[in-house]
């Protein structure tokens, strides 16, 4: 398939309070946000022309951008707003939803107090990040680079710096024929994947990371709240990386991931189970429904 690049597109960008066309979505080259990393984002997906936990999702993109010093210049409504407005133009029911806000080009030093918040939406078409084939099972190499401590860098926000080094461990992994890499916290505790949150099943438990310097994801809580509405016992807690041969069942949760097997860490390998294949199914129907339902269900 040929790849399309991303500023060469058809289609509509909210950018600042207006829908622009895609390739009129620029900033200057001495961006801060591009220097600095001075950027948050929001990964979201919309099913059924609904975005799914969009407030949520916008929340926390306020809050990231807190995190990292600034206020964005919109209300949480007009950023939903301007979600489902983008989406519409583009003509869009199921697509992948991409809110961004950075720091401008009005000063360019370590310190810039004094530069715009800018932010843009996208959308565009982007099935599951494994594809089709995910049901068979991903495969996670070990990531050398590890997340750092959360007194080093605010590991509670979605900023884009965070991100360089789940790219580092990314292309190791598939430059060794892996799907992704397992990423170890400062510790040498398991934490998650490059972009997605990790769950292994013990004695028919599921397990999960205790989420003390990466996120806490959306689709992480919704998983655990989906496996304890099926009786199943979830466990936050510290996890060894010995313990991982112990484990009967693997996947990863996340907005781009959405609940995928996995299949192979390394040299261990797993086969996707009843938990498993019962959660994929659980959140496939969840993400379907409309906000109003989600709302319901989880009253």
């Amino acid at each position: 398939m040929a790849l399309i690049p991303f500023d060469d597109r058809d289609g509509w960008i909210w950018f600042d309070g207006r829908i622009v066309p895609w390739r009129d979505a620029k900033l200057h080259v001495l961006t801060h946000g591009l220097h600095y990393a001075s950027a948050v984002f929001e990964g979201e997906r919309a099913y059924n022309g609904h975005v799914f936990k969009l407030e949520e999702h916008t929340n926390r993109l306020f809050e990231s951008g807190r995190l990292l010093g600034f206020e964005i210049p919109y209300t949480p409504d007009q950023i939903n707003e301007a979600c489902r407005a983008v989406l519409a133009k583009n003509g869009q029911t199921d697509a992948y939803v991409r809110p961004i806000a950075w720091r401008g080009s009005e000063m360019l030093a370590v310190a810039a107090q004094q530069t715009t918040i800018h932010v843009a939406i996208a959308t565009w078409p982007w099935p599951n990040l494994f594809g089709n084939d995910r049901m068979k099972g991903v495969t996670l190499a070990h990531a050398k680079w590890r997340r750092p401590a959360p007194d080093t860098a605010p590991t509670a926000s979605k900023a884009a710096g965070l991100y360089m080094i789940g790219t580092l461990s990314k292309h190791a992994a598939e430059a060794e024929g892996f799907n992704d890499a397992l990423m170890l916290d400062w510790k040498g505790d398991v934490a998650e994947a490059t972009g997605a949150n990790a769950f292994f099943v013990f004695d028919g438990e599921v397990h999960t990371p205790t989420p003390v310097c990466f996120l806490d994801g959306i689709t992480r809580r919704t998983v655990m709240a989906l496996a304890r509405n099926r009786q199943m016992k979830v466990v936050e807690r510290t996890i060894k990386p010995d313990e991982l041969p112990r484990a009967t069942e693997v996947f990863l949760a996340g907005t781009a991931a959405e609940v995928t097997p996995v299949r192979q860490i390394a040299d261990m390998h797993y086969t996707p189970g009843q938990i498993t294949e019962t959660l994929i199914n659980d959140y496939s129907a969840l993400v379907q429904m409309t906000p109003e339902e989600v709302a319901r269900r989880a009253a």
